[in-house]
Protein backbone atom coordinates (compact mmCIF):
# COMPACT_ATOMS: atom_id res chain seq x y z
CA UNK A 1 0.00 0.00 0.00
CA UNK A 2 1.24 3.46 -0.89
CA UNK A 3 0.58 6.50 1.31
CA UNK A 4 1.37 10.19 1.27
CA UNK A 5 2.30 11.39 4.75
CA UNK A 6 3.29 14.77 6.15
CA UNK A 7 6.50 14.50 8.21
CA UNK A 8 7.71 17.75 9.80
CA UNK A 9 6.16 19.94 7.13
CA UNK A 10 7.29 17.86 4.15
CA UNK A 11 5.15 15.41 2.19
CA UNK A 12 6.60 11.99 1.41
CA UNK A 13 5.23 9.18 -0.76
CA UNK A 14 5.98 6.02 1.21
CA UNK A 15 5.30 2.31 1.09
CA UNK A 16 5.85 -0.48 3.57
CA UNK A 17 9.50 -1.52 3.99
CA UNK A 18 10.90 1.65 2.40
CA UNK A 19 13.81 3.53 4.00
CA UNK A 20 13.84 7.33 3.67
CA UNK A 21 15.76 10.30 5.02
CA UNK A 22 13.75 12.99 6.84
CA UNK A 23 14.77 16.05 8.82
CA UNK A 24 16.23 15.17 12.22
CA UNK A 25 13.67 13.62 14.58
CA UNK A 26 13.86 13.90 18.36
CA UNK A 27 13.44 10.14 18.83
CA UNK A 28 16.40 7.94 19.74
CA UNK A 29 17.82 5.35 17.33
CA UNK A 30 15.84 2.11 17.44
CA UNK A 31 12.64 3.73 18.74
CA UNK A 32 9.40 3.64 16.79
CA UNK A 33 7.51 6.77 15.80
CA UNK A 34 3.95 7.26 14.52
CA UNK A 35 2.89 9.89 11.98
CA UNK A 36 -0.84 10.68 12.13
CA UNK A 37 -1.02 13.27 9.35
CA UNK A 38 -1.79 10.91 6.44
CA UNK A 39 -3.01 12.72 3.32
CA UNK A 40 -3.64 9.62 1.19
CA UNK A 41 -3.53 5.88 1.82
CA UNK A 42 -4.19 3.48 -1.04
CA UNK A 43 -7.27 4.81 -2.82
CA UNK A 44 -8.52 6.79 0.21
CA UNK A 45 -7.95 10.50 -0.23
CA UNK A 46 -8.26 12.73 2.84
CA UNK A 47 -9.89 16.13 3.09
CA UNK A 48 -7.24 17.25 4.08
CA UNK A 49 -6.20 14.22 6.18
CA UNK A 50 -7.57 10.71 6.71
CA UNK A 51 -9.20 10.31 10.11
CA UNK A 52 -7.68 7.33 11.91
CA UNK A 53 -4.87 7.01 9.39
CA UNK A 54 -1.33 6.51 10.63
CA UNK A 55 2.11 5.48 9.45
CA UNK A 56 4.43 3.68 11.87
CA UNK A 57 8.18 3.82 11.35
CA UNK A 58 11.41 2.92 13.12
CA UNK A 59 14.33 5.34 13.46
CA UNK A 60 17.39 3.52 12.10
CA UNK A 61 20.11 6.16 12.53
CA UNK A 62 20.89 9.87 12.66
CA UNK A 63 23.25 11.09 9.92
CA UNK A 64 24.56 14.29 8.39
CA UNK A 65 24.01 15.24 4.76
CA UNK A 66 26.61 16.36 2.26
CA UNK A 67 28.41 19.62 2.90
CA UNK A 68 26.96 22.69 1.19
CA UNK A 69 29.32 25.61 0.61
CA UNK A 70 27.84 29.08 1.13
CA UNK A 71 30.07 31.72 -0.54
CA UNK A 72 29.28 35.43 -0.50
CA UNK A 73 31.24 38.07 -2.39
CA UNK A 74 30.86 41.72 -3.29
CA UNK A 75 33.04 42.72 -6.19
CA UNK A 76 35.61 45.49 -5.81
CA UNK A 77 34.93 45.80 -2.06
CA UNK A 78 37.26 43.13 -0.68
CA UNK A 79 34.32 41.30 0.92
CA UNK A 80 34.41 37.49 0.83
CA UNK A 81 32.79 35.08 3.27
CA UNK A 82 32.91 31.30 2.96
CA UNK A 83 30.79 29.09 5.21
CA UNK A 84 29.84 25.44 5.15
CA UNK A 85 26.71 23.67 6.33
CA UNK A 86 25.75 20.03 6.87
CA UNK A 87 22.06 19.30 7.38
CA UNK A 88 21.15 16.67 9.98
CA UNK A 89 18.83 13.86 8.88
CA UNK A 90 17.20 10.79 10.39
CA UNK A 91 16.97 7.57 8.42
CA UNK A 92 13.66 5.84 9.05
CA UNK A 93 12.10 2.57 7.87
CA UNK A 94 8.34 2.42 7.25
CA UNK A 95 6.86 -0.50 9.21
CA UNK A 96 3.12 -0.27 8.62
CA UNK A 97 0.48 1.92 6.99
CA UNK A 98 -3.11 2.08 8.24
CA UNK A 99 -5.89 4.15 6.78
Amino acid sequence: MIAIVNIQGQQFKVEQGQEIFVHRLSEEEGNSVTFNEVLMAGSNIGTPTISGGSVKATVLEHVKGDKVIVFKKKRRKGYKVKNGHRQQFSKIKIDSITG
